[in-house]
């Protein structure tokens, strides 16, 4: 396992994190604890989950039971803003809410600090300088060690840090956005923004929700029991007669170098240097062992480039 610094921190996650949404939802606690374990198994240190995965926060509560014992050697991220009850005080990004939101989640996962706490979303309610406040106040209280977005645009992120620069506040240091060989639109202006101001990528759904392995086909209903098997909105993004397109290309580049769908859709958001780590869910044992693997895969300067024209007006859609 390659270990990176994530952003301008000194903070070094795992290459492929884990993404933890399919815990306390696909996956019981039994099956949270075996592919938690394998993670271990495998040097993966980054565990990604937040407050509204799972039904009444389920993802941390299992998240933390299969990491008993084991809590010193991970780096633990969670969120918050999502919705965890009815009414306006019970969701967004302000001082109030930071503070009943971290120490539910603490109490979830039996910890108590959490390593990269992350706004999940703009909070257009609150201003961006009341937020990053109160969760400067976290790291000073040792309740939080570092600060992080998600879901954010350029204009956003720069906005926050230059908050965070002019008030002598925690500066965020990673941005987690939808990244993946058919969905480019970040590079045009979140990669540079976040390269100029010392954020760490950290890439959610890195398989287009399963779409870049292969297992939907043009013409046929998408297997039962699959994140686009329930169709509406998602399922219309990702199943087009372009995306299909694409996809049969990257098949074929794939194949002629003995790889796998998984290991191109993952090995080359690895290659990225703007990328900190591969955030894959997983709800098997051996589909972590499968995303850890891809990740070996560093594709050449020429192999970029290749894909590059393959995928070529995606990051324009």
């Amino acid at each position: 396992m390659e270990y990176r610094n994530l952003g301008r921190s000194g903070l070094q996650v795992s290459l492929v994190g884990l993404g933890c949404n399919n815990f306390g939802q696909r996956c019981d606690e039994t099956q949270t604890a075996a592919v938690v374990h394998k993670a271990l198994e495998l040097g993966v240190t980054l565990f990604d989950t937040a407050d509204i995965y799972g039904p009444r926060g389920l993802s941390e509560e299992y998240l933390g039971k299969a990491l008993e014992g084991r809590r010193q050697e991970v780096v633990i991220a969670t969120k918050f803003v999502g919705p965890m009850g009815e009414g306006p005080l019970k969701s967004g990004a302000s001082r109030r809410y930071v503070f009943e939101a971290v120490e539910a989640s603490l109490r979830r996962l039996a910890t108590d600090y959490v390593d990269l706490y992350q706004i999940h979303f703009p909070d257009p309610r609150t201003p961006i300088e009341e937020t990053l406040r109160a969760l400067d106040d976290l790291v000073r209280q040792g309740k939080v060690r570092y600060v992080g977005c998600s879901n954010f645009a350029a204009w956003q992120v720069v906005e926050a840090q230059w908050t965070a620069r002019t008030e002598h506040l925690s500066p965020l240091i990673s941005a987690q956005n939808q990244y993946n060989l058919l969905e480019r639109r970040i590079e045009l202006e979140l990669v540079p923004a976040c390269t100029k101001y010392g954020l760490g990528i950290l890439p959610y759904f890195p398989l287009a929700s399963g779409f870049l392995t292969g297992k939907y086909r043009p013409g046929e209903a998408p297997p039962e029991g699959t994140r686009l098997a329930k169709g509406g909105f998602l399922a219309e993004r990702v199943m087009t007669e372009r995306n299909y397109e694409t996809l049969a290309k990257l098949e074929r580049f794939a194949e002629s170098r003995a790889h796998s769908m998984v290991d191109l859709a993952i090995g080359w958001l690895a290659t990225q240097p703007h990328v900190a780590s591969v955030i894959a869910g997983a709800t098997k044992p051996e589909q972590v062992e499968q995303n850890v693997q891809a990740a070996s895969w560093g594709l050449t300067a020429g192999e970029l480039a290749e894909v590059d024209t393959i995928t070529r007006g995606d990051a324009q859609r």
